[in-house]
């Protein structure tokens, strides 16, 4: 018989707590209206879940996560943030928050994050932080789907783009990841992938290296960017015959929405880059680049 997992709540009700607690049917759920409140019930009992207020400052939170994690090393938090920095962002992942959500929350995405926690038999991270600035990210991340799904979540939070570029370049991303780990990793979660945020004026670009003995580009028949002009649908039969997940585009669509995208001579690295507008980046970073 499966145990009743328990969460606890941090914050006043709202609606989007209301949308928090439909999605966790099941659970065993603790309010508390404040994170020191929080913190006395963390120290007295354990929680496989908590969900930080949506009115607090992600450095208050990951505060709070500091706390609790020296008396419950394995707690799994997602933090719900009125606004943030990409220094809030690291010093998260730093800590090994669960997930990182600033306002306007998405309550599909979060739902998703709190489903991720539910499926997770024993917590350990995944994520390792080798070094960490704004402008210069380098982390590397365990080969499996929910790691993953968590680290494009805190990708997300940490890229301060404008919605066009930052769409384009969360979308490149998110393919590139995948496909280092399912064909270079296999997902398997004994196995790594290395990536790299690099944050310029002019530029940003994603480096994702892979476990794998890596592939010529050319030779990847299952992938649509090598269709011929008179067989735009090719990849699908390829796809078929190696019993592959329904997909093929992720390149091709990739390298419509970045600038870049390089791969190594081995084919087991890749790098993106977007351009940026320097003038409009700087009067956006004129007005601050905290979101909330």
């Amino acid at each position: 018989m499966e145990s009743i997992r328990r969460a606890m709540i941090i914050g006043p009700d709202s609606d989007l707590v209301g949308q928090i607690r439909a999605s966790m049917s099941g659970w065993q759920i603790v309010r508390v209206a404040t994170n020191l409140e929080a913190q006395t019930a963390a120290s007295g009992s354990a929680f496989d879940l908590i969900i930080t207020g949506e009115n607090t400052s992600a450095a208050t939170d990951i505060d709070l996560l500091r706390q609790i994690r020296r008396i419950r090393l394995h707690t799994r938090m997602i933090i719900l943030a009125s606004g943030s920095t990409p220094e809030d962002v690291i010093a998260s992942l730093r800590e090994h928050a669960f997930g990182c959500f600033t306002a306007p929350f998405e309550p599909t995405s979060l739902a998703e994050m709190i489903q991720i926690a539910a499926d997770g038999e024993c917590w350990d991270d995944g994520i390792e932080v080798i070094s960490a600035t704004p402008a210069w990210v380098k982390l590397a991340a365990r080969c499996d789907r929910r790691t993953a799904e968590r680290l494009l979540q805190f990708f997300q939070e940490m890229v301060d783009l404008d919605p066009p570029e930052k769409e384009d370049v969360a979308y490149a991303f998110r393919e590139m990841l995948l496909n280092a780990m399912e064909h270079g990793g296999h997902f398997d979660p004994q196995q790594y992938v290395e990536i790299s945020y690099l944050r310029g004026r002019r530029a940003v670009a994603c480096r994702v290296k892979d476990p794998g003995a890596g592939f010529s580009l050319e030779e990847l028949k299952h992938a649509a960017v090598n269709n011929p002009p008179e067989d735009p649908t090719r990849h699908l039969l390829a796809r078929e015959e190696q019993s592959l997940r329904p997909g093929g585009l992720g390149i091709l669509l990739s390298q419509s929405m970045v600038d870049e995208l390089i791969y190594s001579e081995k084919g087991n690295e890749v790098l993106l880059v977007k351009y940026l507008d320097p003038d409009r980046r700087a009067s956006s970073s004129a007005n601050g680049s905290s979101r909330g």
